[in-house]
């Protein structure tokens, strides 16, 4: 029989475009651990937030696994903060389908806050064991706040804290986070299960640098690329700022930002980017490109000469990952997650969070050298190679195993190997 998943995705859907404040990461982490876990012949339901009333209810887009919208508040975009007064209606939802199509799950995976508290109900009815992975944390993402306006309320906090304590299994992204929850929220290191975010390296190949310029249409010259949401936490003023740092020492470096805030007003902070850019000189040097298909991202990081992550923080850094399977050097913030996704000195540098002068100083060193960038290039490809979708579904599988015994006869469909 199946192994039968129930995993929760309350306030972002896994099939979304990226691109905007709800989307990112965890939308292909979710995804792809679904789309893996039903080539292993498991059975997955993702339960996720409608935020459209024209679209599918369900829609199966994988072997074995549906995703399933849910009415749960209005059917449109929504902060994250307001939706947890709809957490009632969507757990409602979550019941109505089991009952309708008399389906049985053997475990619960929720991610993201909002959805432990989902899941932590259902357990309540369901007498099923709770798998919880966060992506990111309340109070490590309070600690680097630069004003009120980004602090995590405090429920959050709470149900953070509630979630690790009464979970039965947790997931962190590398050892850094473990040791965050172990630190911040009295986690018991025992319980939590440490499974690095993955990269599709069939999507992601290296790519002659000549040939994504063409396809770009873009003109020769240093080239920075940046990919992501647009969001204070980001770090996009550091980066503007070592841009101009760069222009003003003689180095021509152009900037390419791909992401936007596709669910967000055009006053949001992207517009707050684009001053400090008008302010700093760099109109002609900075193209916002907006929100990418990631088919087409491979292009992107192929015509770079560096990605450039300059957060404040990460729980991992998914794009650091892809960039490299592309084979293009990164320098990213010493923060969180990227300071174990990204191998300092070999596929790229990590360097102080918030420093313009030593970003500034890392991106000029990697343009001033074409060896140190191709041996980077050739590291960054050996490193994501290690971080294939089939190896994190693999270890997933396993930590399911732990507390449900159906899901180790899976374990001999992975394709890690």
């Amino acid at each position: 029989m199946s192994l039968r998943v129930a995993m929760v995705s309350v306030h972002t859907c896994p099939l979304a475009a990226l691109g905007g404040k709800e989307t990112g990461g965890m939308n292909v982490y979710v995804r792809e651990v679904a789309r893996e876990l039903g080539r292993m012949g498991a059975e997955v339901d993702i339960f996720t937030r409608s935020q459209n009333p024209s679209i599918p209810r369900v829609v199966e887009f994988a072997d074995g696994v549906r995703v399933v919208h849910l009415t749960a508040g209005p059917q449109a975009p929504m902060a994250r903060e307001r939706l947890y007064d709809h957490l009632d209606e969507f757990i409602e939802g979550v019941e109505g389908w089991r009952i309708a199509r008399a389906a049985e799950y053997d475990l619960i995976h929720a991610h993201y806050w909002l959805s432990g508290v989902v899941g932590l109900a259902l357990r309540a009815r369901w007498s099923l064991p709770v798998f919880q992975m966060f992506h990111t944390l309340g109070r490590l993402k309070n600690g680097v706040a630069r004003e009120r306006a980004e602090w995590e309320p405090q429920v959050r906090i709470a149900e953070e804290a509630r979630i690790v304590a009464e979970a039965d299994g947790l997931v962190a992204a590398n050892t850094v986070e473990r040791a965050d929850l172990v630190r911040h929220y009295g986690a018991s290191a025992d319980r939590i299960t440490v499974v690095p975010c993955g990269v599709d390296t069939t999507l992601f190949t290296p790519m002659l640098q000549a040939e994504a310029r063409a396809l770009l249409d873009l003109d020769i010259g240093p080239l920075l690329l940046y990919v992501g949401r647009i969001a204070p936490i980001k770090g996009l003023a550091t980066l503007l700022d070592a841009v101009a740092r760069l222009r003003s020492a003689g180095r021509p470096v152009r900037l390419l930002v791909v992401g936007g805030e596709t669910d967000e007003p055009r006053d949001g902070h992207e517009a707050e980017v684009r001053a400090d850019a008008r302010r700093l000189g760099l109109e002609d040097a900075v193209a916002f490109i907006g929100a990418q298909p990631q088919e087409d991202l491979r292009a992107y990081y192929g015509a770079a000469d560096v990605t450039v992550l300059p957060s404040h923080y990460e729980s991992f850094g998914m794009v650091a990952l892809e960039a490299m399977a592309c084979a293009s050097p990164v320098i990213a913030s010493r923060v969180g997650g990227l300071t174990t996704t990204v191998r300092d000195g070999l596929t790229g540098y990590l360097v102080p969070e918030g420093d313009p002068v030593a970003l500034a100083e890392r991106i000029d060193r990697v343009l001033s050298d074409r060896d140190l960038r191709a041996g980077m290039g050739r590291e960054g490809v050996r490193w994501a190679a290690e971080h294939r979708w089939p190896c994190v579904a693999e270890a997933i599988c396993r930590a399911y195993a732990s507390l449900a015994p159906g899901a180790r006869p899976h374990l001999a469909a992975a394709r890690c190997h």
